[in-house]
């Protein structure tokens, strides 16, 4: 870690790379890589848990597309590596990288230390894994919590106390659709996302009058390589081949789990003054899978 840029002091406003959009009707399911929404985010300073890969990863792009600056903590220094490698490649920004294992609080305090300055933070980390109540013993189930559930929980402590000082802020919690659909061959995470999705909306209404929002977003399933190991495991127990777990994604809405940077759209738009409006809400991104479940 380089001291001197702690709290970005000093630096220039990063250059938001603009592209030419396609006429309307013309863009079809891709979103063209690098799409700038012109979210009014230059020079945000942006704090992205679990930023290496998967939605984290999606969502330092399109940031760091809109001119924001980055810092990604993850568990693996390669991983973070590489995703920085890949953002300073495309875009004139600055991204920080911080290898840590935030199921310890003393990373977090560490992180608040280091970065004070951060206008946005992400809670993004955190897998936890599949099965139902006689499969996930104590010991899985609170490593899960240490890093998901209590993890989200001092981030917003240690973040909060810093945005509430300055009386401006945003908060988004990445969740989880499970929260909602109840599915018991998941039942560790239903219950850790239930619980995350409570505690965003009680401190989005609260957060309020400190001049801070707080918003969550529950996806659905994602194109992650956490997708994959989730559905081996569902194919396994229905199948007893983990192979067949394609076969599993042909009955999802328009055959397909979400794209990453279709949540990361929404991150970011979340956390832009164009929602300014929002907070103690969740959105669910699962092309109506959990309303389905609920009917």
């Amino acid at each position: 870690m380089n001291p001197a840029i702690r709290g970005w002091p000093g630096q220039a406003r990063p250059r938001r790379r603009k592209i030419a959009l396609p006429p309307p009707g013309l863009l079809g399911p891709d979103i063209p890589e690098s799409a700038s929404m012109d979210l009014h985010l230059d020079g945000k300073n942006v704090l992205i848990t679990g930023g290496s890969k998967g939605i984290g990863r999606a969502a330092a792009e399109v940031l760091a597309g809109e001119g924001c600056n980055l810092v990604l903590v993850a568990r693996t220094q390669k991983d973070l590596d590489t995703a920085r490698a890949a953002l300073l490649a495309k875009f004139n920004t600055r991204v920080e990288t911080v290898t840590a294992d935030l199921s310890e609080s003393r990373n977090v305090d560490r992180l608040a230390r280091e970065f004070p300055d951060v206008d946005i933070l992400v809670n993004n980390a955190g897998a936890i894994p599949g099965g139902n109540l006689i499969e996930i013993d104590e010991a899985k189930w609170r490593a899960a919590w240490d890093l998901k559930v209590f993890g989200y929980v001092n981030m917003c402590r240690a973040y909060y106390a810093l945005m509430r000082a300055r009386k401006s802020g945003v908060i988004v919690n990445v969740i989880g659709a499970a929260a909602q659909t109840r599915d018991p061959g998941y039942i560790c995470g239903v219950a850790g996302n239930a619980a995350l999705a409570a505690f965003s909306q009680s401190l989005g209404h609260a957060s309020v009058q400190d001049g801070v929002r707080v918003v969550a977003i529950h996806p659905g399933p994602v194109a992650t390589d956490r997708l994959v190991t989730l559905l081996r495991k569902r194919a396994q127990d229905r199948t007893g081949d983990p192979e067949t777990w394609r076969e599993l994604t042909k009955s999802m809405p328009f055959g397909r789990p979400a794209k990453p940077e279709e949540i990361g759209a929404m991150i970011a738009f979340l956390a832009s003054d164009r929602s300014g409006y929002t907070s103690g809400s969740v959105v669910t991104i699962d092309a109506g899978i959990s309303a389905r479940a609920a009917s």
